[in-house]
């Protein structure tokens, strides 16, 4: 019988991926959020911390599938 094939990213993929973005993409975004924080003015500081915990959370959603399950152990090896 034939194998079922998985779509979508492999374990190496997923772990290699999410290197990048944790290296790369979340000091970019941290850059680009407090630049247009500050271009908009500061706004009282209980204003600021609620934006940044809601956009902190926020930058983690589209990237679920690629986070998910990268802390285990591969699961295609035997």
């Amino acid at each position: 019988m034939r194998e079922k094939q998985k779509t979508g990213l492999s374990y190496k993929a997923r772990r290699r991926w999410s290197l990048v973005i944790l290296v790369l993409g979340l000091p970019l975004y941290i850059i680009a959020v407090v630049t247009i924080v500050n271009l908009l003015g500061r706004p009282p500081i209980w204003i600021e911390l609620l934006v940044y915990v809601v956009l902190g959370i926020l930058w983690a959603l589209p990237f679920k599938f690629v986070f998910r399950g990268v802390g285990k152990e591969d699961p295609d090896q035997s």
